[in-house]
């Protein structure tokens, strides 16, 4: 039942007491404020993270080939491996129940690339039809490569964003011009868009074309392949694994590798790579918790110690209450109303300033690995609620203390 006598004590309490009250108050506000910042920081870092592994397919594995260190089988180390077609199409077979898209790349180099007579300094690669979901790359005009242009051996490209701008600018379309790599006309069929603009710096052609007209022959730069995606993270991580260890054992084989010289090739997987970035952040964000819920401690311990000058200052008020037949129950209610009410304000004031903050802030924020810093307010305001709660427990003992003095100890005191 609302009780307006109690709650004008209450603020008359607090107005005879403004700073006290304003301290007590702002270490509460600054735990929750401290906590929602924290938490909202760890899960942008989260958001960046995630936001970084988007740029290429969340389930790519990728070989680049390296120089030996070690001497096996007779054949002594610095040899320099190649990868090769065969490489390419036997381990598509012989992995082919885990694969979901796959792609040879080679990087055409020694070449002039012209749009009329501007010269263009962009880099051609030459890939397969299934690369642009390995890469994820976004067409925005246009269309990829498609299995006809590979086994046409198709004097098509597709180019990126920002070569479009630079030598078309906004007005021209490319898609139907002619760019010519070493004198060979190249038709524009696309224009793709990826996460990075270094990354539109580049021209795609069929990986047919790139070997067979530029004298690339059997010989391929990397192996790239997306893997179908698992019911769960961790089984989609342990598939990435076994894929990635099979594909390395058939590689070092085929190549005569030790199987402990990591400097001849380089197997990277996505996935396994996620896995260690998110237990980082799971350690941050655990870490940022720890943090926040000791500093809202810290503001808890301070509302007991404020409540307990309180009763101190109160206590000859306190006796008179009882004598004139005050239930303790009443004077626990007067001393944790006040408590409560103290904690409930400065803990909403401290969840509304930071989650305010984070939602003005934090879409602009563009830092490596922070992306939108955000708290779900579902957890926030659960806290703020424990924090309540807390503030209950801290006002107990000192109100407790108060209905326990005996009254005439109590009329006594000066």
């Amino acid at each position: 039942m609302f009780d307006i006598e109690r709650w004008q004590e209450i603020f008359d309490t607090i107005r005879k007491n403004k700073l006290r009250t304003f301290l007590t108050g702002l270490s509460v506000a600054s735990g929750i404020f401290i906590l929602v910042i924290l938490l909202g920081f760890g899960q942008g870092m989260q958001n960046g993270i995630a936001a970084e592994f988007e740029q290429d397919a969340a389930t790519s594995v990728w070989v680049w080939p390296g120089v030996t260190t070690m001497e096996h089988k007779g054949l002594n180390p610095g040899r320099r491996i190649r990868l090769t077609n065969e490489n390419y199409e036997f381990a598509s077979k012989l992995l082919e129940d885990d694969i979901e898209n796959q792609s040879p790349r080679i990087f055409v180099r020694g070449v002039s690339v012209n749009y009329g007579k501007e010269g263009l300094s962009y880099g051609v690669q030459g890939v397969s039809s299934q690369f642009q979901q390995i890469e994820n790359a976004k067409i925005t005009k246009g269309r990829f490569l498609n299995y006809q242009d590979e086994i046409g051996i198709g004097k098509v490209a597709v180019i990126g964003n920002k070569i479009a701008k630079d030598v078309f600018g906004d007005l021209e379309t490319p898609i139907g011009a002619f760019i010519e790599i070493s004198g060979i006309p190249f038709k524009i069929i696309g224009q793709f868009k990826e996460k990075e603009e270094r990354e539109e710096e580049r021209i795609y052609i069929p990986i047919t074309t790139a070997q067979r007209v530029f004298n690339g022959g059997n010989r391929v730069n990397n192996l790239s392949y997306t893997l179908a995606p698992a019911k769960d993270f961790e089984e989609t991580v342990a598939q990435a694994i076994q894929f990635k260890e099979n594909l390395k054992g058939y590689l070092q084989s085929a190549h005569t590798i030790a199987p402990d010289d990591d400097s001849a090739l380089e197997v990277w997987s996505a996935m396994e790579e996620a896995k260690r970035y998110f237990n980082l952040t799971s350690s941050i964000k655990l870490f940022f918790w720890i943090v926040g819920v000791f500093t809202i401690i810290a503001g808890v311990v301070g509302v007991s110690n404020i409540m307990l000058i309180v009763v101190k200052e109160r206590t000859k008020e306190i006796g008179i209450r009882k004598a004139l037949g005050a239930k303790p129950w009443s004077i626990v209610g007067m001393i944790l109303h006040e408590a409560i009410f103290v904690t409930a304000l400065s803990g909403f004031a401290g969840l509304i300033f930071s989650m305010g903050l984070l939602e003005i802030v934090g879409p602009h924020i563009e830092v490596d690995y922070i992306l939108n810093p955000s708290v779900n307010f579902t957890v926030a305001i659960s806290t703020v609620f424990v924090l309540i709660f807390a503030g209950a427990v801290a006002g107990f003992f000192p109100a407790w203390r108060a209905a326990s003095i005996h009254t005439i100890d109590a009329l006594r005191e000066e």
